[in-house]
């Protein structure tokens, strides 16, 4: 970590990549969470926090357990795990949507501490069984004794209160719920709610006073955006009758497929802490199948969200639509339709990439390089393609994009997201959850 900086001329060897990574880690910690960044995002985050956990078990096992701490210590009664938690010692007006918009103690069972009231991919029972197997120690088998019964519970909340389809899988309903916010998958769903971008007078962005407007969300997508928390939050963020009063509701391939690997992990957490697996093993299976029978289009070949009030399946190809090769139990014919998609133009994965992976079908009119989520590259999309290459016996192809994902930061440094054609670095620079898988590919190898 001496004499390295993270704002720095990006470097080049593993060793200095490694420390990069570490100065980053190091220098978005906050007393008991990592910030994504220092820049745009100054409090605690759902879905970094998992991913940033599995970073800091290669470096501070403590670190990883109290970061997934901290953020389950905010879960609500209902189980649910908010998206953000509000850190109390931010300037106050440092991001919108803030906690005066959001108001959750507005909710029965919500946290002492603000919070905002929606969810993120359920990624932490996965993060935490992997940061364990990264280093287990008894500190660490102690740490999965506590988050079990909340892993649990976040996912009786997922199958339970969020299955708006009654097929076994979560709805979400917002698109900032699949952690994709501005993906053009949701640009058909959005269509149907009703907003003015005028309504933003009324607020100050602060998204594109650290990144290029151009990079970002519109502010018509923005509009919709504050629409549906205002939504959600007049009723006080119920789950009961969203069919009836509320304008977006989506079953989204990445977060059922997180709620898949979760039900994996689960049954290997148990085993730990002494409890009968095999309830999530088929909960594990359910959701597999239902994800299959629901969002796979088999002419296309790829899975695709489903709009609930349409009952249609979205037809923007995006990344997400290769997501579901995390699931171990993804059948063969739907494996192999993945992988065809993922080495198709459209994606580019091969042993030997020429570019890095989008987002969004980099064939599509709609594609756009520079916008958030519309195009540009991310590690943690990759990680979770990397992840499922290697769990479905593909070494070549995960190694080719374990070798794109770090000349990424090579070229770059640990920015938010990359040009999917140059690998310029955008969005926001010294990104916690780059320099934390980039830390779980370079120590995989």
């Amino acid at each position: 970590m001496a004499g390295i900086d993270p704002g720095g001329t990006p470097p080049t060897g593993a060793a200095e990549l490694r420390a990069l990574a570490v100065a980053t880690l190091e220098g978005n910690w906050e007393h008991d969470h990592t910030v994504p960044s220092r820049t745009l995002y100054p409090h605690q985050w759902s879905w970094d926090s998992a991913f940033i956990a599995l970073g800091w078990a290669h470096l501070r096992p403590d670190r990883a357990w109290r970061e997934l701490r901290t953020l389950f210590a905010a879960q609500w009664a209902d189980g649910r795990v908010p998206h953000i938690v509000f850190n109390p010692a931010a300037r106050v007006g440092s991001y919108f949507p803030g906690p005066d918009f959001w108001d959750s103690a507005v909710a029965d069972g919500a946290p002492a501490v603000a919070t905002s009231g929606l969810v993120q991919p359920p990624v932490h029972a996965l993060a935490a069984w992997l940061a364990y197997r990264r280093a287990p120690s008894a500190t660490a088998r102690s740490a999965l004794r506590w988050l079990y019964p909340r892993l649990v519970a976040q996912q009786r909340y997922l199958t339970g209160a969020r299955d708006v389809g009654g097929a076994g899988l979560a709805a979400i309903v917002h698109p900032w719920e699949s952690g994709l916010d501005n993906s053009p998958a949701w640009d058909e769903p959005l269509a149907a709610v009703p907003a003015d971008a005028a309504v933003l007078r009324a607020y100050r962005r602060h998204d594109t006073t650290h990144a290029d407007a151009a990079h970002r969300p519109t502010d018509l997508d923005y509009a919709r955006y504050v629409a549906l928390v205002e939504s959600y939050r007049a009723g006080r963020y119920r789950d009961e009758g969203l069919v009836g009063r509320h304008p977006f509701l989506v079953e989204c391939p990445l977060v059922n497929t997180a709620l898949g690997a979760a039900e994996h992990a689960l049954a290997e957490i148990a085993t730990v802490v002494g409890v009968d697996p095999g309830g999530h093993r088929e909960r594990a299976g359910r959701i597999t199948a239902a994800l299959v029978e629901r969002l796979y289009d088999p002419v296309t070949g790829t899975f695709h969200p489903r709009d609930l009030r349409t009952g249609r399946l979205v037809p923007a190809r995006t990344a997400l639509g290769l997501v579901p090769l995390l699931l171990p139990d993804l059948p063969a014919g739907q494996v192999e339709a993945v992988l065809t998609e993922a080495r198709s133009p459209r994606f580019g994965l091969a042993a030997r990439m020429d570019r890095p992976l989008p987002s969004h079908d980099r064939t599509a009119p709609d594609f756009e390089p520079l916008r958030y989520w519309r195009g540009p590259s991310w590690l943690n999309l990759g990680w979770l393609l990397w992840q499922g290459l290697r769990t479905h016996g593909r070494p070549e192809l995960a190694a080719g994009l374990a070798a794109s994902m770090t000349a990424l930061v090579a070229t770059a440094g640990c920015h938010e997201y990359f040009h999917p054609d140059t690998g310029a670095g955008l969005g926001s620079p010294r990104f916690g959850w780059t320099a934390a898988l980039l830390l779980d590919v370079l120590a995989t190898g």
